[in-house]
C-alpha cells in the first residue's frame, strides 16, 4: 500500500484537531451512524477541558489506496518536547495558519526545527470564513518567516490550500466558501514524499513516543526506519552510544488504523507502528535487529527553563483528602513521568522530601499537578524559578521569551509600562487585526512568572498574550516581584463570618465562612506591602440580653477570590507555597510558625 507520513503543526486555538475530525470524516475512517466526540484525538480529560492538545498522537486514515499516517501536534511551546522528537517520524508537515491571526511563536519554533530536517511544508489558510480574515497579508507573513527561518528555494516555493476545517472544506481557490477536503488529502499523496527507506536491511526502529499499559508494560511507539519486524523477533534496544541496554522479543506489534491501535503480524520500513516486549528502553533509544550495532541520531532536545519543587505536602490539614502523600508514592509517579515525557527533569533534594521538576513553562508544570492531583496526590508546590546558566565568561545567563501581545490601543501604554518593570525590551509594534495592536516583547522568563493574571486585569480580559522560549541571554539584576503582602491567619479553627468582615477592609480575601484554616495559611492578600497576621475566626460573644430596637446585625460579606491553581502558582512568593490536593488549593507560608518565618526573613537579609 502507497504510504504518506505527516504531522500538522499549529498555534494553539488554530484549529488543528477540528480539521483532523474532517480528515476522519472524510475519509471513510467513522461508520455513517457511530458516534464520534467532537475533537476526537483530545481523548484526555484535561485536553478536552481546557481544549488544547497535550500529547502528540499518531493515527491513521485511508484515502483511495493510500494510507495517510497523521501525527497531530500540542500548539503550545510548553509542550514543544513532544512536537521535536516526532517531526523525526514524518516525511512532510502541514502548516496550518488562522487566516487573522496569522504566525505564531509557536508556529515558528516548530516550523524552524522542521525546516532544520529539510522536510517540505504544505501551508493551509484555516478560518478563511472569518469575518476578520486577513488572507494575502497572512500568507504574506508565512513567506517572510520561512524566510527568516532560512528555508531552500524548495521549501519556500510551498502549495497553499484556503481552507475551513470546521466546516470540513480545503480549496486552491481563495474565494471558495464550499466544497470538500479531497484537494488537502490530493496534496498530501502528490507533495509529500513516500518513505524512501530501505526495506532490506535489518530492522531499526527509533523510540519517539513512550506509553504504558497494565497487561503488556512499555509500549513504544516509533517508525520502522529499515527493514521489516515480525511478531516474536528478537531484537535489541541500543543507546546513543551504541551500548546494548536490553534484548527481548517483539511480543506485540500495534499499527494504527484511525483512533485504535491494532495488533499487525509484521511491519515493514515507513510503516508508524507501537511495539511491546522490552521493559528498560526509553524515548531516543534504537530497538533493532540483533545484528545492528550502529544506533540511529535522535533529534536533541532543548532543556528545560523553569523548575518547580514538588515537596510532600506537611500542612495540619496533610492525609484528609489525598490516598497518595509519602514521598516514596510521589517519587515513583514523578520518575514514571520523566521516562515518557523528555522535556521534564526529575532531580531527588537531599532531605528526601522534596523533589525539583524541571520542564518548560508553567502551564507543562501545572497540567503534571493537575493530572497528579486527579490520581489522589497531595504535595507542597513551591513558586516556580527559572534555571540559570553561564556562558563562556563565566556570566550569569538566563533564558529570554519573546512575547508577542496582542491588546486594545487604550490599553497598549499600561502594558508597555509594565512589561518596562519586569525588564523586558520591545522590539516591534504594529497594528492588527480587528482594531488591536501587536507588540512584541524580548523579556526573561523570571519577569514573566506571574504576570498573566495582571495582564488580563490591566486589558479587562481582552488582551492576548504568546510566548515563546528566545535564548540565554545576560542576565538582568532584580526584578520587582509582588507589590502586596499578604493576610495570614494567626491560629487554627473555622474562618468566622463576624471577622472576616472588618477583615476587608484590609484587602481581598481568598476563604469564605465556615472554611478550616491553620496557624500560617494565607487568607487573603493585604492592601500594603508588609505582610500582616490576622484572626478570621473570632466569633460574636452572645449574651441573653436581648438587642434594643431589632438592630440589623447581618454581616454581608463580598464573595472570596478562589484561585484556579496556575493563578496559585504564579501568584506565590519565595516564601511561600500552594498546597494541592484532590479537594482543595490553599495558600500558605513555607514556615507556618511565627517565629520561624522571622528567622528565615533574618537569615535572608543576613546573606
Amino acid at each position: 500500500m502507497n504510504l504518506r507520513n505527516i504531522a500538522i503543526i499549529a498555534h494553539v486555538d488554530h484549529g488543528k484537531t477540528t480539521l483532523v475530525d474532517q480528515l476522519f470524516r472524510q475519509s471513510g475512517t467513522f461508520r455513517d451512524n457511530q458516534r464520534v466526540e467532537e475533537r476526537a484525538m483530545d481523548s484526555n480529560d484535561l485536553e478536552k477541558e481546557r481544549g488544547i492538545t497535550i500529547l502528540a498522537k499518531p493515527t491513521s486514515i485511508e484515502w483511495e489506496g493510500t494510507r495517510i499516517n497523521i501525527v497531530d501536534t500540542p500548539g503550545h511551546a510548553d509542550f514543544g518536547g513532544e512536537v521535536e522528537r516526532i517531526l523525526s517520524m514524518v516525511d512532510g508537515v502541514i502548516l496550518l495558519v488562522d487566516a487573522a491571526e496569522g504566525a505564531m511563536p509557536q508556529t515558528k519554533f516548530v516550523t524552524g526545527k522542521a525546516l532544520a530536517l529539510g522536510l517540505r511544508p504544505i501551508v493551509v489558510v484555516n478560518k478563511v470564513d472569518r469575518s476578520d480574515a486577513r488572507i494575502q497579508e497572512v500568507l504574506d507573513e508565512v513567506f517572510d518567516l520561512f524566510v527568516a527561518l532560512e528555508a531552500n528555494d524548495e521549501q519556500l516555493d510551498f502549495p497553499v490550500l484556503y481552507a475551513s476545517g470546521r466546516n470540513g472544506y480545503a480549496s486552491e481557490d481563495m474565494d471558495r466558501r464550499e466544497g470538500t477536503l479531497t484537494p488537502l488529502f490530493q496534496k498530501i499523496v502528490d507533495h509529500v514524499p513516500p518513505p524512501s527507506l530501505d526495506q532490506d536491511a535489518p530492522f531499526s526502529f527509533l523510540v519517539t513516543l513512550l506509553d504504558r499499559d497494565n497487561f503488556l508494560g512499555r509500549i513504544l511507539t516509533g517508525r520502522v526506519q529499515s527493514g521489516v519486524v515480525k511478531l516474536n523477533q528478537p531484537i535489541h534496544a541500543l543507546d546513543n552510544q551504541g551500548n546494548v541496554i536490553e534484548t527481548g522479543r517483539a511480543s506485540k506489534l500495534m499499527s494504527f488504523r484511525g483512533l485504535e491501535r491494532v495488533p499487525v503480524e509484521e511491519a515493514r520500513a515507513g510503516d508508524i507502528i507501537s511495539l511491546a516486549g522490552l521493559t528498560v528502553a526509553t524515548v531516543a533509544n534504537t530497538i533493532a535487529d540483533t545484528s545492528v550495532s550502529t544506533p540511529i541520531q535522535a533529534q536533541p532536545i532543548d532543556p528545560p527553563t523553569l523548575s518547580m519543587r514538588f515537596a510532600v505536602n506537611d500542612s495540619p490539614m496533610a492525609g484528609r483528602e489525598g490516598s497518595k502523600v509519602t514521598s516514596r508514592m510521589i517519587r515513583d509517579r514523578l520518575m514514571r513521568e520523566a521516562e515518557t515525557n523528555v522535556a521534564i527533569k526529575v532531580t531527588e533534594a537531599a532531605d528526601r522530601d522534596s523533589f525539583e521538576v524541571a520542564g518548560r513553562g508553567e502551564l507543562q508544570l501545572g497540567v503534571l499537578i493537575e493530572t497528579m492531583r486527579r490520581e489522589g496526590f497531595e504535595l507542597g508546590i513551591s513558586r516556580p524559578r527559572v534555571l540559570f546558566g553561564e556562558d563562556e565568561n563565566g556570566k550569569k545567563t538566563e533564558p529570554y521569551e519573546t512575547v508577542i501581545i496582542d491588546v486594545d490601543e487604550e490599553h497598549s501604554g499600561t502594558v508597555v509600562e509594565k512589561m518596562n518593570l519586569r525588564k523586558a525590551e520591545m522590539t516591534d509594534m504594529r497594528p492588527s487585526t480587528g482594531g488591536k495592536t501587536r507588540i512584541t516583547f524580548s523579556a526573561p522568563s523570571r519577569g514573566m512568572i506571574g504576570y498573566h493574571g495582571e495582564f488580563l486585569s490591566d486589558t479587562r480580559g481582552t488582551g492576548i498574550m504568546n510566548r515563546l522560549f528566545e535564548k540565554y541571554g545576560p542576565h538582568k539584576g532584580n526584578i520587582e516581584g509582588r507589590k502586596n503582602g499578604v493576610l495570614i491567619s494567626n491560629g487554627a479553627g473555622e474562618a468566622q463570618g463576624y471577622a472576616l468582615g472588618p477583615l476587608e477592609d484590609r484587602g481581598i480575601l481568598f476563604v469564605g465562612h465556615g472554611e478550616a484554616l491553620y496557624e500560617g495559611m494565607i487568607i487573603g492578600e493585604n492592601a500594603k506591602t508588609d505582610d500582616l497576621e490576622v484572626n478570621p475566626m473570632k466569633a460574636k460573644q452572645l449574651t441573653n440580653f436581648r438587642a434594643s430596637g431589632g438592630k440589623d446585625d447581618a454581616i454581608r460579606l463580598t464573595p472570596p477570590k478562589k484561585m484556579t491553581l496556575e493563578q496559585a502558582i504564579a501568584y506565590i512568593d519565595d516564601d511561600e507555597m500552594v498546597e494541592v490536593t484532590p479537594k482543595s488549593i490553599r495558600l500558605r507560608k513555607r514556615h507556618l510558625d511565627p517565629h520561624e518565618r522571622k528567622r528565615a526573613s533574618r537569615a535572608k537579609e543576613a546573606a
